[in-house]
């Protein structure tokens, strides 16, 4: 029984082996295990006509001024309210004219006693003119006559002046249109003291309006003066005037970091007012360019790209594109495609370059048959 012993294990271990080496043979033959293909939602890109990006804005006027008195005082009297429609020079507020009057007053006080003042002078000089001609007072003591009636001369000039100012400034207690207009805005009350150059009023001036809108910081190179828009107003919907980017700030907002910009438009008069919410339409790409779903851009290395479908070979391929401005929904492709591609419309990022994937179009079925009628129509063509 011992003696059997050891061959028995022998035996043991060389089935062992063989089982094993059968094992490792038999995984050897077989390859990996295939990647099923990924369903994907693909689409043909559209010809961008119809696409354009859509900014939001308010209709101001061109000119817009604040009024402000140029003379300090209590308001004691305001004949305008927010929305009034105004005339050039009609008279909007009133300050306390008391002070001011009696400043004028004063000025008038100093004007008539340099005047007489003067009038003396030249009286002295007159005789002191006659006795040094008859050599009875020496040539200095006329020359100082001669300087004491020009200086008497510059006091009347210079209080005349001052007079002069002092009127002005009465009459600046009373704040005028500076031209025709509506009153957007009061910052100032009845009873409350205004300091010089505190804006009371603001003024839109009658004549070409036009819509304040934000641009974007990452659009800010796709627009530029004088580029042609469309400007529709949020309650007039389908009504859209043909406009003009008028101007965009050089420098962008500190807190929003967007850049602010002016359309003029060319509506009727009356068709916009101050303050409606209006939207801005910048046509991008309107010389046949394609467009694609927002979902099917994606970003390799910095840059934008799509996925194509090889449909002979049934696999995706990351193709670097060249866009435009993003809309609301679709994005301008400038180049890298063509009209003809399938292009993945939705899923992108759960992809790979070289994929095996299977075509499905909105309502999940199968393009392969699409592929292959248009191929019959190509041949048909030729």
């Amino acid at each position: 029984m011992r003696s059997s012993s050891p061959t028995a294990f022998r035996r043991c271990a060389w089935t062992l082996i063989c089982l094993s080496s059968l094992l490792l043979a038999a995984c050897g033959r077989g390859g990996p295990v295939e990647e099923a293909p990924r369903p994907v939602l693909v689409t043909h890109p559209t010809a961008s006509d119809h696409t354009a990006t859509a900014f939001a804005g308010d209709v101001h006027a061109r000119e817009e001024s604040p009024l402000s008195f140029r003379v300090g005082g209590k308001l004691v009297q305001r004949n305008v309210d927010v929305g009034d429609h105004v005339r050039s020079g009609q008279v909007l507020a009133v300050l306390d004219p008391g002070d001011l009057q009696a400043q004028a007053r004063a000025a008038q006080a100093q004007l008539a006693a340099a005047e007489a003042e003067l009038g003396r002078a030249r009286a002295d000089q007159a005789r002191f003119g006659k006795l040094a001609g008859e050599q009875l007072v020496s040539r200095s003591t006329l020359d100082a006559q001669n300087a004491a009636a020009t200086a008497a001369q510059g006091q009347v000039n210079a209080a005349r002046a001052e007079l002069e100012v002092a009127r002005n400034q009465a009459a600046y207690s009373q704040l005028r249109a500076t031209r025709d207009g509506v009153i957007a805005g009061r910052q100032a009350e009845a009873g409350q003291v205004v300091a010089a150059g505190q804006s009371v009023f603001t003024l839109a001036a009658d004549g070409v309006r036009e819509v304040a809108f934000a641009v974007p910081e990452g659009m800010i190179a796709t627009i530029k003066a004088g580029q042609p828009v469309q400007v529709e107003a949020w309650s007039q919907a389908g009504q859209r005037w043909d406009g003009r980017i008028r101007e965009i700030s050089p420098a962008a907002d500190p807190a929003s970091r967007t850049f602010a910009a002016r359309v003029t438009v060319d509506a009727p008069t009356g068709a916009l007012d101050l303050g409606q919410s209006a939207r801005v339409y910048l046509p991008v790409d309107g010389n046949g360019g394609l467009s694609v779903p927002i979902a099917a851009v994606q970003r390799e290395n910095g840059r934008a790209a799509v996925f194509v479908v090889d449909m002979k070979a049934g696999t995706v391929k990351l193709r670097p594109v060249q866009v435009g401005a993003f809309g609301e929904e679709r994005v301008p492709v400038k180049s890298g495609i063509q009209a003809s591609d399938w292009v993945v419309a939705a899923g992108g990022h759960l992809l790979r370059d070289g994929q095996k994937v299977q075509p499905v179009d909105r309502d999940n079925r199968p393009v392969a048959g699409a592929v292959a009628a248009d191929a019959a129509n190509d041949a048909a063509a030729r």
